[in-house]
């Protein structure tokens, strides 16, 4: 598994290669088109035989949305404690071959796995819930980890994977029918309801709920100035790490961070004006980083879900493990400041956040 994109088919490879364009790293390239024909034969074998089959997944999940560095990894990962399906490491990387060929090969990929996280400390075991989009990345075009991969077309492809521009109805279908496969995989592997968290679907929730009538929706915010901050270490580390071309000179990730944040929320607030429990509930991080517990009992009796008190002594222990965890700190300068508070203003208004003052000089 020589990169992400080693768990995609030979169809989403060529229409990724093709939109994103010749590689500088050829060698990772190779390996990753040496996995897809590699495991060719047991992809078309699990499709034909078991996941074509699938159902959809019922009762319809619940989605865990917020812009990135906004706390739902944390939310997401103390959450899947209770009875609950949710997307392993080996779904991520094999989501074609995770119910066979998976299966088999799952020891030797679980010692393949990274300690933590490329983009802070959080650690990375077997039984780590993981988002699906770098395992919808291995099964579509749209993906707005194409931009990471493919940093010369970095903000076409993100706004492609992220708000399906210049995207036809057919290839928009084409991803939420593998969507769907993708889900019901899981829940047909695990047997319990669905907890999907990804960031991406934050732009678009909406489109989650015609997909899966009935889903439940959490979303958590954060201070917009520490997510900036955040988000200018998650795009160095990615493209360090990920990116199959060289990025190009003078690649402005301050704007991208700034534009998408505020195209993500504005689709987020349309989209979802009206909602409330028992499908819709808000979280602050702040509260899920000082109350823990109170945000989770908050979630669960907002949404009407089962099983807290059940869930409540593994959460706990939880808690306990990663109080002393060491989060990521990023001081910002008057210029993040600056542009946070011009391009996002609306958000921490609206949400009550605090900025540094900058007419008293550098916070």
């Amino acid at each position: 598994m020589a990169h992400p994109l080693s768990g995609a088919d030979l169809s989403t490879l060529t229409g990724v290669f093709r939109d994103g364009g010749h590689p500088d790293r050829w060698a990772q390239a190779a390996g990753i088109w040496g996995s897809a024909l590699g495991r060719l034969p047991f992809t078309l074998a699990e499709h034909a035989l078991i996941a074509r089959h699938l159902p959809p997944p019922d009762p319809p999940p619940v989605f865990i949305l917020g812009h990135w560095r906004s706390g739902t990894t944390h939310l997401y990962n103390v959450m899947s404690l209770g009875h609950w399906s949710y997307v392993p490491p080996v779904a991520t990387g094999l989501p074609w071959d995770m119910l066979m060929l998976g299966r088999l090969l799952r020891p030797f990929l679980e010692r393949q796995l990274p300690e933590t996280r490329f983009i802070d400390n959080i650690p990375v075991t077997p039984t780590s819930p993981q988002e699906d989009e770098i395992a919808l990345a291995n099964m579509s075009r749209l993906s707005f980890y194409h931009g990471i991969y493919f940093p010369r077309r970095f903000d076409q492809l993100i706004d492609r994977g992220l708000f399906f521009d210049g995207c036809t109805e057919t290839e928009i279908e084409a991803w939420s029918a593998r969507f769907r496969y993708f889900l019901s995989k899981i829940a047909h592997q695990q047997g319990k309801p669905l907890l999907i968290k990804n960031p991406t679907y934050t732009a678009r929730p909406a489109m989650l709920k015609r997909i899966f009538p009935g889903a439940k929706f959490i979303h958590i915010h954060r201070n917009p100035l520490d997510v900036f901050m955040s988000m200018r270490n998650f795009y160095k580390k990615l493209l360090a790490e990920l990116a199959l071309q060289t990025p190009p000179t003078g690649l402005d990730l301050d704007a991208t961070i700034l534009r998408v944040y505020r195209r993500m929320m504005m689709a987020f607030e349309a989209e979802t004006t009206g909602w409330e429990a028992p499908d819709f509930v808000e979280l602050p991080y702040d509260l899920l980083d000082r109350q823990p517990m109170a945000a989770l009992e908050r979630v669960y009796g907002d949404l009407a879900l089962d099983g807290f008190s059940a869930a409540e002594p593994h959460f706990c222990r939880y808690l306990d493990e990663v109080r002393s965890f060491e989060k990521n700190k990023f001081a910002p300068d008057m210029d993040a400041v600056r542009k946070t508070a011009a391009a996002l203003g609306p958000w921490i208004e609206r949400w009550g956040y605090d900025l540094p003052d900058t007419s008293k000089g550098a916070p």
